[in-house]
């Protein structure tokens, strides 16, 4: 492959790219006049990119041919990725343990930049924990999975969620931009994120950041349940729970704790109802 080859195949892929991103969970179908006005591409050059990810599975057109959706092979490499991602498998006997000790609904996320992306799910009455094989992303601004990532990114990721919109799902949804700002900072001082019923009405929950083996966060880990469960009086032993799993899986992944943090953190116990 010559140079000038390498350099249209790169940009056919960036464009492509350009084009997966039209689509939201809010957007899940568009027609070509609709992704040709959000990229700026030309009309022939989004229709020829349309036809050759078509081709390959990246879009699905429907039968009336005027509309375009995201296509089953991006679930397929989705689901690939996730199966063979890291996190999952040093963390699911983890979720199987604090989902025990907690006797809560257990979550595990990943950060997208936006959203707080589900990929794990463990429920008391269930069996081993497995793949959320619908990917679903939770906003980071009102949910405890979300709160627990954001409070320990820069800022500047701070300022494009609150940029994007901070939208009010409950009563208890923090929308003003310097109160979550204030919130992101006690999350840090605490060492854990707690959501009241911000994002679903009369459902708390308590979340840990996961860290990576350079120590960025990532990733999060949640005990969630209804509000009379999820007390005021419950939160300090379940923060205590979610904090120690979420370091215990960072170790695994590579990450070395500063000793006095190390020294800190006590055996978790299971937390009374």
């Amino acid at each position: 492959m010559t140079r000038t080859q390498r350099k249209d195949l790169v940009n056919s892929l960036g464009k492509m790219a350009s084009i997966l991103q039209c689509f939201t969970k809010h957007d899940r179908t568009l027609t070509l006049g609709m992704i040709q006005a959000r990229t700026g591409y030309p009309k022939a050059t989004a229709h020829r990119l349309l036809a050759t990810m078509k081709e390959i599975g990246f879009i699905e057109q429907d039968r009336d041919r005027e509309r375009y959706r995201l296509g089953l092979k991006l679930f397929e490499l989705g689901s690939l990725y996730l199966a063979n991602l890291d996190l999952h498998r040093e963390a699911q006997p983890h979720v199987d343990r604090l989902a025990k000790l907690s006797g809560e609904v257990v979550h595990l996320c990943i950060f997208d930049g936006l959203h707080a992306v589900f990929v794990d799910r463990k429920e008391m009455d269930s069996g081993p924990s497995s793949l959320v094989m619908t990917i679903e992303g939770a906003p980071v601004y009102c949910t405890g999975v979300g709160k627990a990532i954001l409070a320990f990114q820069d800022e500047a990721t701070l300022e494009r969620v609150i940029a994007a919109g901070l939208k009010a799902f409950t009563e208890n949804t923090i929308v003003d931009p310097q109160r979550l700002r204030e919130e992101m900072a006690a999350t840090r001082k605490r060492g854990h994120s707690i959501d009241w019923s911000e994002h679903q009405r009369n459902l708390n929950c308590v979340a840990a950041p996961i860290r990576n083996a350079s120590g960025s966060v990532f990733a999060s880990i949640s005990v969630s349940g209804p509000a009379e469960r999820i007390s005021p009086a419950r939160i300090p032993v379940l923060g205590e729970l979610v904090i120690e799993t979420a370091d215990t899986i960072s170790r695994a992944l590579g990450w070395t704790a500063p000793a006095k943090q190390a020294e800190s953190r006590s055996p978790p116990r299971a937390a009374a109802s």
